[in-house]
């Protein structure tokens, strides 16, 4: 997500932090999710940030309404909407696969999200929890990832009624797109929700007046646990800054 806000607002100062020490969110109960979205809200309003994107799918699907009633002169952007409204736009047959957390696909805020906008819509949601290890581990590419991509959603995509639109529920999964391409072929559609979501941002920023109109801008990184770990992510995701990124370390 961070990495796509950095593509489309190259101006604008992040802020991002890593929940490193109470993740995964996707196993875990709403009420303990909502618990740690409001903390970290928290942590980042203190600071003085004037919008709040919450990558977190599963957090996004649990704590958003939480979030945007305890800081109601703050604009909080979750994935799942923008992410459900670029699959009805780019799913010519309406059957879409909706890869996510466990957490997410319990909480059916995508087949919501995306019912409400084409109520004739067959969706799926497939719980897909090693996709977030193979994405931290780096194992992104190759046979692991795309036996993993083929065990979980090579059958959606077979046959007379095969989706045709394929949703990255979770801001690791675009990290395997290389995988899934090779396992789905060049078909279906691939709705990066992170990309979705800094195009909401932008918008809104401009909109609202709040956009920095020219600058270098700028992202800071703050994890809960393990920064040397975390920084290594980072490398991943923005090799811009460096081997070893600067990582604050927060505690919520």
């Amino acid at each position: 997500m961070a990495a796509a806000l950095r593509r489309r607002l190259p101006a604008e100062h992040l802020l991002y932090l890593g929940d490193i020490a109470r993740l995964p969110y996707g196993t875990k109960s709403p009420a303990t999710v909502t618990r740690y979205a409001m903390q970290a809200a928290d942590f980042l309003t203190a600071r003085g940030i004037k919008m709040l994107v919450v990558a977190c799918n599963t957090a996004s699907a649990h704590a958003l309404d939480a979030l945007a009633a305890a800081h109601p002169g703050l604009a909080v952007l979750g994935v799942v909407e923008a992410g459900a409204a670029a699959a009805v736009r780019q799913s010519a047959s309406g059957r879409i696969v909706v890869a996510a957390t466990e957490g997410t696909c319990r909480s059916d805020a995508f087949a919501r999200a995306i019912l409400a906008r084409r109520p004739d819509a067959q969706v799926i949601q497939v719980p897909c929890p090693m996709f977030v290890a193979l994405a931290e581990e780096g194992l992104t590419e190759g046979s692991i990832a795309e036996d993993m991509a083929r065990h979980y959603l090579g059958a959606h995509f077979q046959g007379s009624q095969a989706a045709d639109c394929l949703v990255l529920g979770c801001t690791h999964f675009p990290l395997l797109i290389t995988a899934l391409r090779r396992v789905l072929g060049p078909a279906p559609a691939m709705v990066d929700c992170a990309e979705a979501v800094a195009a909401q941002a932008d918008a809104l920023l401009a909109q609202s007046g709040l956009a920095v109109p020219v600058g270098s801008g700028g992202l800071a990184l703050v994890a809960t646990d393990a920064p040397d770990r975390f920084a290594r992510i980072a490398t991943r995701l923005f090799p811009s800054l460096g081997e070893v990124p600067a990582v604050e370390l927060a505690n919520l």
